[in-house]
């Protein structure tokens, strides 16, 4: 039997198509929901929709990779060069028999193209967004390059989706896979937040001290950091290597080797040489995420304190504090419980959850100081 192409783009039309047709629902919906307001206001529904998709995508992405489904269908876009598992059956069938406990298996297959139909019709949203956005930019409060950025981004992480295939897992390319489904969230966040603060009756951004600005840009560059190494935790398999807390391994500080732990192109389970990765760099990869952790944990609590002054954002700091604990939890069970499925996808949830709702605090704020010269006529003035 010949292998496999790694890519087979003969399924191609029919996996676009149904994309095309997942998505018909939400669209529909939304258009049930809208076909009265303004264009603003059904651009923004629309957008929170695929926004909340592309979370459960985000989610399920977590799920697939957990599961290890990754390498479900070892093609891409489809399976075995079929849009979905019932036509690779035979291919499926011969590879589980040769490996019973996979990569390829009937049950990963499907979560694998699943993954990919989910991905496909977030994707048509994002074009139906772009689109209906250029056709109503005269009645738009933001620029066009949102919505188009937002196109070429999501084009962009299905590249990356499909290195994660044909790569093998290649660690690097799968966390910057999970660091572009988190960056998706962010830019629909940010566009949500715009068209909320031009409808009508919206008081539009809330007025904060520059120095708290400053501090939202440092806690949410900090949260970036944390997430690219839980990223790296996840996809080198990293999380067990210290099944203790708060020491590891019995030790406050257990051997580690961190230049093999943060060679950052090498294959999935290699070290910088090529032979396995030594289990010291596994330590180096989880100890410095749960280092780190808890300076991000001390940074949102801190800055959940300083939001609470505002009467405006007192929601936004119980979210913080309530995900921050969130975090710890789900973090500490898959330490002591063993990374149980549940408790890791939950885990990444939370994270997703963190970087929407700080991208709903630095697109839904703004410097007093910048607030006032735009108010003052003067300064207008001077500025022109």
């Amino acid at each position: 039997m010949d292998p496999q192409p790694l890519y087979d783009l003969a399924p191609m039309a029919r996996l676009m198509l149904l994309g095309a047709v997942l998505a018909l629902g939400p669209m529909a919906w939304v258009w049930l929901r809208s076909r009265q307001a303004e264009p603003a206001q059904r651009l923004r529904l629309l957008t929170l929709v695929t926004l909340f998709l592309t979370f459960d995508l985000v989610l399920f992405g977590a799920f697939t990779r957990l599961t290890d489904s990754g390498l479900g269908c070892p093609d891409w876009p489809g399976c075995y060069g079929s849009a979905s598992p019932i036509g690779a059956s035979a291919s499926i069938a011969a590879a589980q028999e040769a490996m019973p406990t996979g990569p390829v298996t009937f049950p990963k297959a499907w979560i694998e193209m699943i993954h990919r139909y989910l991905a496909t019709a977030v994707g048509v949203l994002i074009v139906v967004l772009a689109i209906t956005s250029t056709m109503a930019r005269r009645q738009l409060p933001m620029s066009l390059w949102w919505p188009w950025l937002t196109l070429v981004w999501v084009c962009v992480q299905g590249a990356f989706g499909a290195l994660t295939v044909t790569m093998k897992l290649f660690p690097a390319i799968v966390t910057l896979h999970l660091l572009g489904g988190l960056g998706l969230l962010a830019l629909l966040r940010a566009q949500s937040v715009a068209y909320a603060h031009s409808l009508p009756g919206s008081p539009g951004p809330v007025g904060v001290p520059s120095g708290l600005r400053l501090a939202l840009v440092a806690v949410f560059a900090l949260l970036w950091v944390q997430v690219a190494l839980g990223g790296w935790v996840s996809t080198n398999y990293a999380v067990l290597a210290c099944r203790d807390f708060p020491t590891c391994q019995g030790s406050w500080w257990p051997v580690m080797d961190f230049r093999e732990g943060f060679t950052i192109w090498r294959e999935l389970g290699e070290g910088r040489s090529g032979a396995s990765i030594p289990f010291a760099a596994l330590t180096a990869i989880h100890y410095v995420h749960r280092l780190a952790a808890y300076l991000v944990l001390a940074a949102l609590v801190w800055l959940a304190w300083r939001l609470w002054s505002h009467d405006g954002l007192r929601a936004q700091a119980r979210g913080l504090l309530f995900f921050a604990a969130w975090q710890l939890l789900t973090g500490l069970s898959n330490v002591v419980l063993e990374w149980p499925l549940l408790a890791a996808v939950a885990h990444t949830g939370g994270a997703a959850a963190l970087v929407v709702l700080m991208t709903g605090l630095l697109s839904g704020t703004r410097s007093q100081d910048q607030r006032a010269s735009r108010s003052n006529p003067a300064v207008l003035q001077a500025s022109r």
